[in-house]
């Protein structure tokens, strides 16, 4: 079959096309023809490197896939998953843990000691096929289109995991989403305004205006023309607010210190990502003082995963798509997540 493999780290000549062999499911396991894969940062990182990380290459890319099941491996699948067969339209929730440990059963996988991510630490779904444990298939209904449902998993579950789950944001409470054109932003928005809150996002093109407006966005700051702190006290002053709540924060080092700074008293800050830098300076006393907190997250639980979908069937959640892309654009598209020219999810098709 073929695939996108990155065999050593490097600029767009890192993206190999490649023929490799067909993976065999094991028993639990489950092989996926893939029909739709959606992109992020996390390719981009992959295909780049980061210092003081390892990545285990050579490794096929791809976290957010969706397809429909080709096989199963040995075992009387059947009896312990009826509702999958095959054909069956799937999501492949990205985050693979053994099962069984205290952080698993407990219904939080992140925290599980063998945590990891397809494209990240295991071959993903930027290929033709992929094989997963059926514990990692969610269902999907015939409502939500295979490039849908691939434009969920790291930016929706992400953003739920920080709104609900960290922050525990409120009705009433405001908060400071950044960058609302990116994938988790986009997603963040929409959560965020389902809890009642108050929505101030920042954004780089006037043209974004009303697209993080429809999201449920209040408030857009466009920081290319003024600091979001400044932008901030222009929008809480009418509020009568001296800070925001809570702060969803993936940029990293241009705006971490700043967006602390924006907090009031007992508010709370969720990084998921550091696009622009992970070394940040942060001020203790701003911390103690203010009683802030601060959350880091990555992705969340499989449980979270299928709440998703369904709220996404009810049409309660939407996900948002840039531009789908054939196969072969895949080195086009990570430019364009690099060069910051998308809003929303850029999709992968699957092979014709």
């Amino acid at each position: 079959m073929r695939a996108w493999r990155v065999e050593s780290h490097g600029g767009r000549e890192a993206l190999k096309q490649i023929e490799i062999p067909k993976p065999e499911p094991r028993a639990g396991e489950v092989r996926v023809r893939v029909a739709a894969t959606g992109l992020n940062h996390l390719d981009l990182w992959v295909r780049k490197g980061v210092p003081g990380h390892q990545f285990p290459l050579p490794l096929t890319l791809g976290t957010d896939s969706s397809g429909t099941i080709e096989s199963f491996g040995p075992g009387d699948t059947e009896r312990l998953v009826p509702s999958l067969k095959i054909g069956s339209r799937v999501l492949v929730s990205p985050g693979i843990s053994c099962g069984h440990c205290e952080a698993c059963l407990s219904g939080f996988d992140p925290l599980c000691p063998h945590y990891g991510i397809l494209g990240e630490t295991c071959d993903g779904g930027l290929a033709e096929f992929i094989v997963v444990p059926y514990a990692n298939l969610i269902p999907i209904p015939d409502s939500i289109s295979f490039e849908e449902a691939a434009a969920l998993p790291i930016p929706f579950l992400t953003a739920w995991t920080m709104v609900f789950r960290k922050i525990q944001l409120k009705a009433g409470e405001t908060i400071l989403i950044h960058a609302g054109g990116s994938g988790v932003s986009a997603a963040a928005i929409q959560i965020a305004k389902m809890t009642g809150a108050t929505v101030i996002t920042t954004i780089g093109k006037r043209e974004n205006d009303a697209r993080v407006r429809a999201l449920g966005a209040d408030h857009v700051i466009f920081y290319r023309e003024e600091s979001f702190r400044e932008g901030l006290k222009r929008i809480l002053k009418p509020l009568g607010k001296k800070g925001v709540e809570a702060v969803i924060d993936h940029v990293g080092q241009d705006t971490f210190a700043d967006s602390v700074k924006s907090l009031a008293w007992g508010g709370r800050l969720a990084c998921c990502g550091a696009t622009s830098g992970s070394s940040v300076e942060i001020d203790l006393k701003v911390l103690f003082f203010k009683n802030i907190a601060l959350h880091g997250a990555t992705m969340g639980s499989k449980a979270d995963l299928i709440r998703i979908v369904q709220l996404v069937a009810e049409k309660k959640l939407n996900p948002v798509i840039d531009t789908v892309l054939s196969f072969e654009e895949l080195p086009d598209g990570l430019e364009r997540i690099e060069n910051r020219q998308v809003f929303g999810k850029l999709i992968i098709q699957g092979q014709k």
